[in-house]
């Protein structure tokens, strides 16, 4: 490689470089031309002087677009006032692309514009700064996990049957037979738990919920950690722990990015152990405070959610849930039959679930009974009932959506911004 990234030109003050990106702004005064150029790591001031570029140069710099390509080359010397504190002196410019007039100008546009424009959206310095910490946060998530002796273990995309229930579920053709979209990774991970004791999966899950709010997408991308011999307690210590370590690990790393998106950092920093943990019965209970009556057995929605989240300055843990709401294979509890033994975390500031899990039903019989219950396809079940029939142990596990943990973490009222080419109820393009 023989040229300088943005990134790097702290390294080369006084040095002569070679940079390649795209016009990001660009304005005249006189005998000088200024440049604001980008290269995905960041941006950087390219200052034109007509005394020490030849007249075509000098012409050329007056004539170029936005998100034309360019390869500057010149001398790096810190200023302050230029973003990223440093700037080229310029000694030689190449035009790559002439772009044609750019469509995302800098003024108010309207979201379906740039949700139709996306391919060219994520170029703005806010969008790449969501993409440079979605980037972290999928590492740390990673890092915590290896860290902990748990093994990544992918899981399929089509599956034979529903994971969360038959109404969200994309159907296609497998070769003459019906298959799905995944809903979770999780039954997946259930046998690689029983194979590799701690396992965990991340990748996209698929629902087609019929909603249009900010808090959903139709494909998003899930942290599914599933560990033997676990209990709920177990899963509820190692999601709060994962939490805490995000925040810190895109504190540490994205604080710049943080910064562009004028995210409220305080707020991030109040984000400590331990989190409040509070049972579905006590959750009624102080929304019946608040003037909000729910009748028992009932989810708490999104409204219910928000008024919750906004009592705390840190994610709070709510558990043991009604098991009428909650899936076919969560354990209940044996003194409360009527409660599962799951818990949800929900993000401050509004922002919804982020955590969704606990422990699972291990006993054959019972699993069995359950899957009549909800008239699921008992043949489909068959090897997830093996693992019920071979060495059945107590097991637990959750999901995390990376997506609504972005939105609260940066700040971001919807969620479609927080994944590079969002797909909604009435959105596949581009």
């Amino acid at each position: 490689m023989n040229w300088t990234y943005i990134e790097d030109l702290g390294k080369h003050v006084g040095k002569e470089v070679e940079l390649r990106g795209w016009v990001h702004h660009r304005r005249s005064s006189g005998k000088l031309h200024f440049l604001v150029l980008r290269d995905g790591t960041g941006i950087s001031q390219a200052v034109i002087f007509k005394g020490d570029v030849s007249p075509e140069v000098f012409e050329l710099a007056d004539k170029l677009s936005l998100e034309s390509s360019v390869i500057v080359k010149g001398t790096v010397r810190e200023d302050q006032r230029s973003p990223g504190g440093f700037e080229i002196g310029v000694k030689d410019l190449i035009l790559v692309h002439q772009a044609e007039p750019y469509p995302i100008q800098p003024k108010e546009h309207g979201v379906d514009f740039l949700l139709t424009h996306r391919h060219l959206w994520l170029r703005s310095p806010k969008q790449t700064a969501l993409m440079r910490i979605r980037d972290e946060a999928i590492k740390a998530c990673r890092d915590f996990l290896d860290r902990r002796g748990f093994i990544m273990l992918d899981a399929p995309i089509f599956t034979p049957a529903a994971c969360e229930g038959t109404s969200t579920l994309f159907q296609t053709d497998y070769f003459g037979m019906p298959a799905y979209l995944t809903q979770s990774g999780q039954l997946y991970m259930e046998a690689g738990a029983f194979a590799l004791g701690r396992v965990y999966c991340f990748g996209p899950c698929f629902r087609a919920e019929k909603s249009k709010t900010r808090r959903h997408l139709t494909e998003f991308w899930m942290l599914e950690p599933e560990a033997a011999w676990y209990h709920l307690s177990d899963m509820m210590d190692l999601a709060e722990d994962l939490v805490c370590y995000l925040v810190e690990r895109v504190l540490e790393k994205k604080k710049r990015e943080l910064i562009i998106l004028e995210r409220d950092i305080s707020k991030l920093e109040q984000v400590r152990k331990p989190f409040p943990r509070i049972t579905y019965d006590e959750a009624l209970k102080i929304l019946e405070g608040k003037g909000i009556k729910i009748e028992w057995g009932n989810d708490l929605g999104g409204d219910e959610e928000t008024v919750m989240s906004l009592n705390y300055d840190r994610p709070v843990m709510i558990h043991h849930y009604p098991s009428q709401i909650k899936a076919f294979y969560m354990a209940r509890d044996e003194q409360r039959p009527e409660l599962a033994l799951g818990v949800d975390m929900l993000a401050p500031e509004g922002h919804g679930e982020i955590v969704g899990g606990g422990e699972r039903e291990w006993r054959y019989e019972e699993l069995t009974r359950r899957i009549k219950e909800n008239n699921l396809p008992q043949e489909a079940f068959e090897w997830y009932l093996d693992l019920r029939r071979f060495g059945a142990a107590p097991h637990s596990g959750f999901g995390l959506g990376l997506e609504r943990t972005l939105a609260w973490i940066c700040g971001i009222h919807h969620i479609r911004e927080t994944i590079p080419f969002p797909r909604m109820l009435e959105r596949i393009y581009p």
